[in-house]
C-alpha cells in the first residue's frame, strides 16, 4: 500500500453520535408523533389567531362581522314571531298575561327567552302551569292550566278564592259571588286545606246546615252550623272525633236539640253546651231562677 504513493483516509466510526441517537429515539416516540400531527398545527393556528386579534381594529371588525351575520340569520322570515296565542285561560287572565309580557311583535324567535316567558306567566296566582313553545305559522303558543276555585277563605285581607291545595287564586268581592264553594275562616286556614277537605267529606250529612269551618289558634278546627251551633274539634284526631259525632247524631238526632256547642276537644269527655231555653227547662225542674234569654 505504501508503494502506491498515497495514504488512505482515516476510518469513520459508523456508530451515531449522542445527539443523533437521541433525535432518532425521539422520532420513534408516539407522543412526539402526535404532537407533530396535531399539537404543532394547533399551536400555529393559535399563534396566528393571537397575532391577528392583537390589533383592536381587527378585533372590532371581527365582532362586527359576527354580529351582522347573526342579525341577518335572526331576521329571516322563517324565524320571525308575528302572533301570540294564549290557550286554556279565561279572557281576563289571558289579557293580564299579555299585558305583563308586553311582547313587541313581530320579533325574532332567537331573541325570545322561553323560560322567562313561562316564569312570568306562572307568577300569576291563577296560573297553575304554563307551557311555552313555537307553533306553526310563526306563532308563539302559551298553553295555561288555570287553577280551579275550591274554597272561599275569609282572611284578614278579605275574601280570597283558594284552589284545592290552598293556593291563592284571586280576591272575591262578596261571598254571594261564589256561594257554591265552602267557606273557611281564621288565620292559617289556607295552610290546612287537606284536613279541611277531609272534615268536609265526613260532614256531608250536615251539608245543608254547614256554614263553614273556622281555624282556631292555627292548630284546630271548629265547624259552624246554622242556629249558631258549633262543633269544637280536637287538634289531633279531628276526623275520627267528627265521625263519632255524626254517627251519634244519626242514631239520636243529637244536633237537632237545643245546643249551642258540642265540645270534642277532649275526646274522652265530650261536653254539650245547652241553649238558654234548655237551661231554663232544667232550672225550672230544680227550682232555680230562670235565665234571661239574650236578644239577637
Amino acid at each position: 500500500m505504501q508503494s502506491l504513493g498515497r495514504t488512505l483516509p482515516p476510518r469513520r466510526d459508523p456508530a451515531p453520535s449522542r445527539w443523533s441517537y437521541r433525535m432518532q429515539r425521539l422520532w420513534l416516540t408516539p407522543a412526539f408523533h402526535r404532537f407533530l400531527r396535531f399539537g404543532m398545527p394547533a399551536l400555529i393556528v393559535m399563534l396566528s389567531g393571537a397575532l391577528f386579534l392583537a390589533s383592536p381594529v381587527r378585533r372590532e371588525g371581527l365582532v362586527s362581522l359576527v354580529t351582522s351575520a347573526k342579525q341577518q340569520v335572526a331576521d329571516r322570515p322563517m324565524f320571525m314571531v308575528n302572533l301570540l296565542a294564549i290557550d286554556g285561560a279565561s279572557p281576563e287572565l289571558a289579557d293580564a298575561v299579555r299585558a305583563k309580557l308586553a311582547l313587541r311583535l313581530p320579533q325574532s324567535a332567537l331573541a325570545l327567552d322561553l323560560d322567562a316567558i313561562r316564569i312570568t306567566a306562572e307568577n300569576f296566582d291563577a296560573v297553575a302551569r304554563a307551557v311555552v313553545r313555537f307553533g306553526a305559522g310563526n306563532v308563539l303558543q302559551i298553553t295555561i292550566t288555570e287553577r280551579q276555585p275550591a274554597w272561599v277563605w275569609r282572611s284578614e285581607a278579605g275574601l280570597i278564592l283558594l284552589d284545592d291545595t290552598g293556593h291563592r287564586i284571586a280576591a272575591l268581592a262578596a261571598r254571594a259571588d261564589r256561594a257554591d264553594l265552602p267557606l273557611i275562616a281564621g288565620q292559617g286556614a289556607d295552610l290546612a286545606i287537606d284536613q279541611a277537605t277531609a272534615l268536609l267529606q265526613v260532614a256531608s250529612p250536615l251539608s245543608s246546615r254547614l256554614r263553614g269551618l273556622v281555624r282556631m289558634g292555627q292548630r284546630r278546627w271548629d265547624l259552624v252550623l246554622d242556629r249558631d251551633q258549633r262543633i269544637l274539634l280536637p287538634a289531633d284526631g279531628a276526623v275520627a272525633a267528627l265521625q263519632g259525632l255524626i254517627a251519634r247524631d244519626s242514631a239520636e238526632n243529637l244536633l237537632a236539640r237545643d245546643l249551642i256547642a258540642v265540645d270534642l276537644r277532649n275526646p274522652q269527655r265530650p261536653v254539650l253546651r245547652l241553649g238558654t231555653p234548655a237551661l231554663n227547662a232544667l232550672r225550672a225542674v230544680h227550682g232555680i231562677p230562670l235565665l234571661a234569654e239574650s236578644k239577637s
